[in-house]
């Protein structure tokens, strides 16, 4: 296991010297290095043209998907480049053939983006939306995965990550048993890729959706989609254009027969090759290492707002994560977050309507979410604590 140096990490992050950034599960810091490849792109586009620095850059830009095939564990045709997860995953969901009465599975704790999309595929066509519940822990319930799963069901689409808490979905376990009943399963890694190691041999998802901008600590408005080879000639995109497809004859047309029948031709290069930069500093640290300095910060955290009075963890799971969410009483979320800000210290809320299933049960209308990365130090929680704390009491 790679050793880190914090120092070095923070050196090369321009924003630790400016805020304390708590808000890693919206957008983390970015390295020199990403800054600089992007910045180093739209110079040249300035100097030669868009398409000719395109042209030019070919090399680097195609890096992005032999570093993420590399960072998943999968092949390079198998990636396709998007502006977001939530476009990745609709792009999978919405090449599905679903028809009146099938089923589409999926957890209590599931992002409203996906959940919207059930919504309007069951008004559109009548599909049917199983929830499963969750287990002692707050984490999906696999035995109820295994019994809620029949002939109907034909797609199983769970959230790694919640946006609303620190719980880790045993998504490997739902893998086996969406394997066991041969059903098509779809992984929303959004919130988990960069923090910890995601192998989806070892899942064995179909699908797998992912962003740049959070844990991968790349630019905003990239992400990436994992299609699994295997079956990808069953799955035509919602839509297509020149580079999805190819145009064979008056009447016909052929799609590609990699991932990038996801993608369309128009693409922020720039972006591009940040997010492929991202990955490539994200390997070279080493994913066991930054995932073991992740848990060992959010332990940390956890312990020092239990000694709060007036906070209350409200995280789920056997296991935890990086993104610590809580409450305090008698001062609303919202207002948290605006008074650490003017002490330079950013965290980020989750709303009941990001996650209305798990939150109205739970009876929370909005939450505190902390989110740390491994370039944070046990200073930045010991101020962030001590902050908090002020707040509550001033």
């Amino acid at each position: 296991m790679h050793r880190l140096d914090i120092e070095k990490l923070r050196t090369d992050t321009p924003g630790c010297t400016q805020v304390l950034h708590f808000n890693n599960a919206g957008a983390s810091l970015s390295p020199v290095a990403v800054i600089s490849s992007i910045k180093e792109h739209l110079d040249l586009e300035a100097a030669m043209g868009g398409y000719e620095a395109a042209q030019f850059n070919l090399e680097k830009s195609e890096k992005l998907y032999h570093n993420a095939a590399r960072l998943i564990n999968c092949l390079p045709e198998e990636i396709a480049f998007v502006e977001n997860a939530t476009r990745a995953w609709e792009m999978a969901f919405y090449s599905f053939k679903f028809k009146k009465g099938d089923r589409v599975v999926t957890a209590l704790s599931e992002y409203a983006s996906n959940y919207l999309a059930f919504l309007h595929k069951a008004k559109q066509l009548g599909i049917e939306i199983v929830v499963i519940s969750n287990d002692e822990y707050g984490q999906l319930d696999l035995d109820d995965l295994n019994r809620k799963l029949d002939e109907k069901v034909k797609l199983i689409a769970f959230t790694h990550v919640p946006t609303q808490g620190g719980l880790v979905n045993p998504i490997i376990e739902a893998g086996k048993i969406a394997k066991k009943h041969n059903i098509p399963y779809l992984v929303d890694t959004t919130q988990s890729l960069g923090q910890m190691p995601i192998d989806v041999q070892e899942i064995g998802c179909d699908f797998l959706c992912a962003t740049g901008r959070k844990y991968l600590r790349g630019p905003r408005g990239t992400g990436f989609l994992f299609a699994r080879r295997a079956i990808i000639q069953n799955y035509e995109p919602p839509f297509i254009d020149l580079h999805a497809a190819q145009w064979i004859s008056d009447n016909e047309y052929q799609l590609r027969n990699d991932a990038r029948r996801f993608e369309t031709w128009e693409q922020n290069i720039a972006a591009k090759i940040g997010l492929a930069t991202a990955i490539d500093y994200a390997l070279a640290l080493g994913v066991d290492a930054t995932w073991q300095r992740i848990q060992v910060l959010a332990r940390l955290l956890r312990e020092n707002l239990r000694n709060i009075n007036g906070v209350n963890l409200q995280d789920l799971g056997k296991n935890k994560c990086g993104i610590v969410t809580f409450n305090c009483e008698n001062i609303e979320p919202y207002l948290i977050q605006e008074k650490l800000r003017k002490h330079k210290i950013n965290v980020s809320i989750s709303l009941q309507e990001y996650a209305r299933l798990d939150l109205k049960k739970r009876n929370i209308n909005s939450l505190v979410r902390a989110s740390i990365h491994y370039y944070n130090t046990e200073k930045e929680i010991e101020k962030f604590c001590e902050t908090l704390e002020f707040i509550l009491h001033q």
